[in-house]
């Protein structure tokens, strides 16, 4: 594992997006940076319902709007809301969002468990 001793810059436009359970992501700071957590950029249209073991999220919501389903219970998003998830809870978004997601601990890419 490489340990991170520097700062970090990452710029959304010069990082190739790839399609993941919640839609087009970017990883702005990836668990091979060695931080105290991961920050991707996610365009997101109809998540798929999934949840992780190890794994807390924070979604900013930067654009669009929507709702986000948490074990069930539906609840609105737009510009500017956040929302905390913690691990275990089945989660989706569904709508037209751009968040972005704080993963800690780092490994969130490899803890999601997708149920449908």
């Amino acid at each position: 594992m490489t340990t991170q001793t520097t700062f970090i810059r990452r710029d959304p436009a010069e990082i190739k997006p790839w399609a993941e359970t919640c839609g087009q992501i970017r990883c702005l700071v990836e668990q091979k940076d060695g931080a105290a957590a991961e920050v991707h950029l996610v365009e997101i249209e109809d998540a798929k319902l999934h949840y992780h073991k190890r794994t807390d999220e924070f979604y900013y919501v930067v654009a669009g709007q929507g709702t986000m389903i948490l074990d069930g219970e539906e609840i609105e998003l737009h510009r500017g809301v956040v929302v905390y998830i913690p691990r275990g809870v089945k989660h989706k978004a569904k709508g037209h969002l751009t968040v972005l997601t704080v993963c800690i601990p780092r490994g969130v890419l490899d803890d999601v468990h997708e149920l449908e």
